[in-house]
């Protein structure tokens, strides 16, 4: 079966058919694949059995990630927690599978990255060359009950108790898409990869993204005594709001923002409709944070990824000797080295 290559950016079919396509996400869309680029560099791309002349009816899309460090491959997608293959039967998208294994033959790319949210007859995949490569879990939480139900789903002392605390010390609420947040926001985020051992993000990534979404980009900030203790970042497509990057002050996480703002993001979310809150990918060793979302009443499921072609790309272990060594060695580094490593690094990473 012959499979074409659409421009996710230049051919209108592609947002036509995300609107109709019931497993289209934000990951999917225009505005996050033009912020992969506009940062990154990264060239997106979609196949698709649907002849130019007509509407789209499947595509499964990629980033091009080109790197002189980490190699040549394809990923759908590039710091996307998933990002389903759109498609209404494994044999349509294991068909342009096969086509796009061709092609990173051609290329010279390593390996196919898929990072599907749901997945058919998974025991049939390695007969299609498709092997599992990473797990996490995903955590998904339901918006269709009431306020009051999802409060008292709430852990009462972790979460309930906190936001309660957080309303008694009267945290001063924003949320928006403004410079001012975007500071308060990006301070708090290099913060918190400090204590994690990693750089942070590209201010520029962050700046990319509020332009190309809009209203569908919220950053949210809690501050005590305009001081901001805590700052979530969420993005929203269709009936879905996923929340995307978090960070904080751990001085002040007694004082409760973190939940806090969850609970922010969860009425306002009922307010406009959504049905669901996308909790995003947790490392399955990250029991703290896996904990906090379960306590969110959340359900958890696991989310893995594929992989097709011969590379992979090396990955060390958060508790190895090494990657200890250098979180040790990143939680020493001023700001603005830190910031510098973030802004060279990431771009070999998606």
């Amino acid at each position: 079966m012959t499979a074409y290559p659409v421009d996710p950016l230049e051919n209108p079919r592609w947002d036509d058919f995300l609107l109709q396509h019931r497993s289209a996400s934000v990951f999917h869309t225009r505005e996050w694949l033009w912020a992969l680029r506009e940062t990154y560099g990264y060239r997106p791309v979609v196949y698709t059995t649907s002849p130019p002349d007509g509407p789209l009816e499947n595509g499964l899309v990629f980033c091009e990630v080109r790197s002189w460090i980490t190699g040549w491959r394809m990923v759908s997608l590039p710091f996307s927690d998933h990002c389903d293959p759109l498609a209404d039967s494994p044999t349509e998208w294991t068909d342009i599978l096969s086509h796009v294994r061709e092609h990173i033959g051609r290329q010279g790319f390593r390996y196919v990255e898929i990072r599907p949210f749901s997945i058919w007859q998974p025991e049939g995949l390695a007969g299609r060359g498709l092997q599992a490569s990473e797990t996490f879990y995903l955590h998904m939480l339901s918006l269709q009950p009431s306020l009051e139900v999802l409060f008292r789903n709430l852990h009462k002392d972790c979460i309930q108790r906190k936001v309660r605390r957080a309303e008694r010390e009267e945290l001063r609420y924003q949320q928006g898409r403004s410079e001012s947040l975007l500071r308060n926001f990006y301070l708090l985020l290099v913060q918190t990869r400090r204590r994690q051992g990693l750089p942070p993000q590209p201010l520029q990534w962050f700046r990319n993204l509020i332009a190309s979404m809009g209203d569908q980009l919220t950053i949210r900030v809690a501050s005590k005594d305009d001081h901001p203790v805590a700052a979530i970042l969420t993005l929203s497509f269709k009936d879905t709001i996923t929340y995307k990057y978090g960070c904080s002050d751990e001085r002040f996480n007694h004082l409760g923002g973190t939940p806090f703002l969850f609970w922010k993001t969860i009425q306002e979310a009922k307010a406009q409709g959504m049905s669901q809150l996308d909790l995003g990918r947790s490392e399955m060793d990250n029991i703290g944070l896996i904990k906090f979302k379960d306590r969110l009443g959340a359900c958890r499921m696991d989310l893995k990824y594929y992989r097709l072609g011969l590379g992979t790309m090396p990955k060390m272990l958060p508790s190895s000797p090494k990657a200890q060594l250098l979180k040790r060695c990143v939680g020493h580094l001023p700001d603005t080295i830190l910031i510098a490593a973030g802004k060279l690094l990431y771009r070999h990473i998606g």
